[in-house]
């Protein structure tokens, strides 16, 4: 098989490293996508990740997708709980999708247990840390060679 994976990163994952390491550890964005990277190439795809803090940006890097990637893997950070923009953009795009996070939601404050484009997504990988990643190319290579 062969063909591009858009890995997008949302607001703040460009901090990674920095940011509250007791909760999301001391990897950077780019050691997760080199992760992601290593297991997707394997089986001959390419990643063009993308991270921004900017909602509009990553919406139109999801429109862009339906004609430049095969697939999608997405940390949408913190507008997990609110974007209802992203989740739309996300249902538009017909290849599979995987919702990423290192640490748990569902185990965290409230306000996080909430994810609104989950249900736009193939699957969610959640809680393992930078280990999430690895998981989520191995989910994305499983669906794209079903």
């Amino acid at each position: 098989m062969s063909g591009q994976i858009l890995l997008l990163s949302g607001p703040n994952l460009d901090l990674l490293g920095q940011r509250s390491p007791e909760i999301y550890g001391t990897a950077t964005l780019a050691d997760h996508v080199r992760a992601f990277e290593a297991v997707v190439a394997t089986h001959g795809y390419t990643v063009h990740a993308v991270q921004s803090n900017s909602e509009a940006v990553l919406i139109e890097t999801l429109h862009a997708a339906r004609t430049s990637a095969v697939a999608i893997a997405f940390n949408p950070g913190a507008l997990t709980h609110g974007s209802w923009a992203l989740r739309d953009a996300l249902e538009i795009f017909t290849g599979p999708k995987i919702e990423i996070h290192l640490s748990n939601p569902a185990a965290r404050e409230p306000f996080r247990h909430l994810s609104t484009v989950a249900g736009a997504v193939s699957g969610s990988i959640a809680g393992f840390g930078g280990l999430s990643y690895v998981l989520a190319a191995q989910a994305i290579v499983a669906l794209l060679n079903a």
